[in-house]
C-alpha cells in the first residue's frame, strides 16, 4: 500500500512564489499537504557554481498524480528548469496515507 505514495520536492527562489504554489496544489487536490523551508543551494547554472536562498516545497501526493503535479508545476513556476522529482513513501502509519488518499482521491474532488 505504501508504494502508492509518494513525496515531490520543487524549490522556488521567493516564499510568495513557495506559498502560492503550495496554495494552489493543495487547492486543486494534486498534493495533500505541502511543507515549505527555507533552504541554502548551491548549484551548476550556466556554466558557473551558483548559491542562493531558495524554498523547498515537500509535496505529499499519490503515485498516479504526478504527471498531473509535474505538468501543473511547470505550468505555475518561475524558473527555466524547475525541480520536480519525487521520492516513494516506503512506510507510514495507515491513518496518514489514507488521509492522503482522502484529500487527494475522487471524493475529495466532489466536496
Amino acid at each position: 500500500m505504501a508504494d502508492e505514495y509518494i513525496q515531490v520536492f520543487t524549490t522556488t527562489d521567493s516564499r510568495d512564489e513557495a506559498d502560492r504554489l503550495a496554495a494552489l496544489t493543495v487547492g486543486e487536490r494534486l498534493a495533500a499537504c505541502v511543507q515549505v523551508t527555507s533552504i541554502d543551494s548551491t548549484y551548476w547554472w550556466e556554466g558557473q557554481v551558483e548559491s542562493s536562498k531558495e524554498f523547498l516545497l515537500t509535496m505529499k501526493t499519490t503515485r498516479k498524480l504526478f504527471d498531473d503535479l509535474a505538468s501543473r508545476i511547470r505550468e505555475e513556476h518561475s524558473y527555466d528548469v524547475p525541480e520536480i522529482t519525487g521520492l516513494p513513501i516506503t512506510i507510514g502509519s495507515a491513518e496518514y496515507l489514507s488521509w492522503i488518499s482522502a484529500e487527494t482521491g475522487v471524493l475529495a474532488k466532489r466536496r
